[in-house]
């Protein structure tokens, strides 16, 4: 797995707690296309289904709790 970038730890982190791009765009000030792009490069990182399988394999590999 590639390493993820600090903002896509941020971001993977949100995802965590159920915030969806909008929210997640609103709380790091950022755009919600650029977090669409984080998304799709953290899925694509975990070579994961989508992003409820990417925050499985977080936390079945300890990245988060």
């Amino acid at each position: 797995m590639e390493k993820l970038t600090a903002r896509e730890c941020e971001v993977l982190d949100l995802m965590k707690h159920g915030f969806d791009n909008n929210e997640i765009a609103n709380i790091v000030f950022i755009s919600k296309h650029t977090v669409k792009a984080h998304v799709t490069s953290i899925i694509r990182k975990f070579n994961a289904k989508n992003r409820t399988n990417v925050i499985y394999l977080a936390q079945k590999n300890g990245l988060i709790d």
